[in-house]
């Protein structure tokens, strides 16, 4: 018998729980006065974008790539100025975003987590 694999996108729920936990994750961002001046324009788009990124990190439907080409998430986020206290807040944001959806009752959370501990490493460009 063939043991079938799932993705970490199918084993948090899809879609679904990626649109609950960018609602919540951004108006977090938005009023994080640390995080808030990375984070200009148009909230919805950067909604979008992120809700494309993570389908796609996460295994499911590479809807970033078709439509920016690869993520290269470290080349694109050159341009702000990334510490490790804003890395460290972001994380916190997903963390309380991960409880308020329940995802964080999910078995998928912990991996889930810690895919999102290395980009936020990868991320920092700059000291505190």
């Amino acid at each position: 018998m063939v043991q079938e694999f799932k993705t970490l996108f199918e084993e948090i729920g899809g879609t679904e729980t990626i649109e609950k936990l960018v609602d919540a994750f951004y108006p977090r961002v938005y009023a994080d006065p640390i995080l808030s001046p990375l984070f200009e324009g148009d909230i919805e788009e950067i909604k979008r974008k992120q809700r494309m990124f993570l389908s796609q990190f996460l295994g499911g439907p590479p809807l970033y790539s078709q439509e920016f080409g690869p993520p290269a998430m470290k080349q694109r986020h050159m341009p702000f100025e990334i510490t490790p206290k804003r890395a460290e807040r972001w994380l916190s944001c997903m963390k309380y975003s991960f409880k308020e959806t329940g995802l964080d009752q999910n078995p998928a959370a912990g991996p889930f987590y810690e895919r999102l501990m290395q980009v936020a490493a990868i991320m920092v460009n700059s000291h505190d």
